[in-house]
């Protein structure tokens, strides 16, 4: 018993060593134009100003704006980390609240279609994280191209963006559709941006739950609202996230509840604790893509 103990210290210390698991949000939408990248900016930016150590990296990788919105200037992207020109930590922008970002490229197509092994680089650039992040958030593309595939698989949360318009509703359920069915991702959570009232927010949640619960074995969580709002875009006029530029407005205020549900959500398990819940959960979506049908 007495040789015992040193040893049952050291695996206690360990334990204590281990980091917190990352926590994995994936914000996407099935139509583009309603607002996902603005909610992702805002959640990361009040995320890390309670004191989370946030990182959200730029998934829309031939079409990236997380930058833009924010007034950053990036020497370098994801591009230069696939090409092994810089490693991930020497192209992450610092924004605000410490908020760290993973910018990605503008303009070039090839990084809108990855191919496995390239995904693969991604992942292995994650794994080599000296810092991991207690929040990370990925800015997917919007549709149902592999890319968003690939990164939604990957999360432990995605969080679908939606808007009060037809195509918006069509898109977001198609999406829906195709990582349940397809993909086996079971649960979704709703965000109603850019509405007038939590009522019209509440009925838009409603009308994509009816279809769902009818023709899909999902789960779908009614998140929350992001009000119709003139200071959300005189922010983004400014290239500022609203809860810093504006703190005050209503849309400011709903990015606080919505951030303060996600932080409420049942702790990841992960093992090890680090990023490697989302590396090998990356590595097995990008290894089934080239045998899944869309």
């Amino acid at each position: 018993m007495l040789m015992a103990e040193p040893l049952d210290q050291a695996a206690g210390l360990r334990r204590m060593a281990r980091p917190r698991p990352v926590r994995v949000i994936a914000i996407t939408s099935g139509k583009g134009g309603v607002g996902k990248t603005n909610v992702s900016v805002n959640l990361g930016v009040t995320l890390a100003s309670h004191g989370k150590n946030v990182m959200l990296m730029d998934a829309d990788l031939g079409l990236a704006n997380v930058d833009v919105m924010l007034g950053l200037h990036p020497v370098y992207d994801l591009s230069h980390v696939l090409s092994g020109e810089r490693t991930l930590e020497e192209v992450v922008c610092l924004g605000p609240q410490g908020l760290r970002v993973v910018p990605a490229s503008s303009g070039l197509q090839a990084m809108s279609e990855l191919s496995t092994a390239e995904h693969a680089g991604v992942i292995q650039a994650f794994s080599e994280i000296s810092s991991a992040p207690d929040v990370l958030l990925i800015d997917t593309a919007a549709g149902i191209s592999d890319n968003v595939v690939t990164f939604s698989r990957a999360a432990q949360e995605v969080v679908v963006v939606v808007c009060d318009e037809p195509a918006s509703i069509t898109d977001a359920y198609a999406l829906i559709k195709l990582l349940n069915r397809d993909y086996g991702v079971y649960r979704f959570r709703i965000i109603a941006n850019r509405v007038h009232s939590a009522q019209e927010g509440r009925a838009l949640y409603n009308k994509i739950l009816k279809v769902t619960d009818r023709y899909l074995d999902a789960a779908l969580d009614f998140m929350g609202v992001v009000p119709e709002d003139e200071f959300l875009r005189k922010a983004i006029q400014k290239q500022r996230a609203v809860v810093e530029a504006y703190p005050r407005s209503k849309s400011s205020m709903a990015f606080k509840k919505l951030a303060s549900k996600a932080d409420s959500w049942p702790a990841p398990a992960a093992a090890g604790g680090q990023l490697e819940f989302f590396v090998e959960r990356l590595i097995m979506a990008s290894q089934k893509e080239t045998g899944a049908s869309i």
